[in-house]
């Protein structure tokens, strides 16, 4: 099998497109798209979002130290893209968008209720890495749509969602699952006998 050797940059995708809410009073509400997003740890909780410092969203963040991340769907593409092209010093983006600010449980910056999925986070530290700088969040609360708990198990069923990703330059609408965590190595059920009982 042949390989083309690039040079380095931003090859990991997909990524989930997710829309970041900061600020702490509906005055200074704002959304920033961002796709370099992700959980670097389970116990505790923690996630990061990593944002240019030249963007509005990058002063709201550091001045009060919490945001929320919305995971984004098919049906906020185009809010999501907006987002991520205009700027947050010139429209009220939630506005602009015909979208929802929610106040956070745990955090005072906004939730979008559009979202499936809100989760809200502390910043514990900032990273500079150079056009970026990383915030590392704790994860203080999650806010879920009710619209996709099953009323039977309780279980939230977030796939069918239709959850919006990105892959280098494109927005994707996630597709068909092919297996679940273990399936690989699951261990097969033997089948079951036919005809009852062995005869001697």
């Amino acid at each position: 099998m042949r390989k083309t050797n690039f040079k380095p940059g931003t090859m990991i995708y997909p990524l989930p497109a997710v829309l970041a809410g900061c600020g702490a009073s509906e005055e200074d509400y704002n959304l920033i798209t961002v796709a370099w997003t992700g959980i670097l740890c389970t116990n505790p909780p923690v996630c990061y979002i990593s944002i240019r410092p030249e963007r509005h969203s990058y002063g709201l963040i550091k001045k009060y130290g919490e945001f929320t991340i919305n995971l984004t769907t098919a049906a906020l593409a185009k809010a999501t893209d907006w987002c991520g092209v205009k700027s947050g010093r010139d429209f009220d983006k939630f506005k602009e968008c015909g979208l929802h600010a929610v106040a956070g449980e745990a955090v005072k910056a906004p939730i979008v209720a559009e979202s499936p999925l809100s989760l809200e986070c502390k910043v514990r530290q900032q990273l500079p890495l150079g056009s970026h700088e990383a915030f590392i969040a704790d994860i203080v609360n999650i806010q879920a749509d009710e619209n996709y708990l099953d009323p039977q198990t309780g279980k939230f069923d977030l796939a069918s969602s239709g959850l919006l990703v990105y892959e280098h330059g494109h927005y994707y609408e996630t597709g068909k699952p092919i297996g679940h965590f273990g399936w690989s190595v699951k261990k097969k059920t033997p089948p079951a006998r036919k005809g009852g009982k062995k005869q001697d």
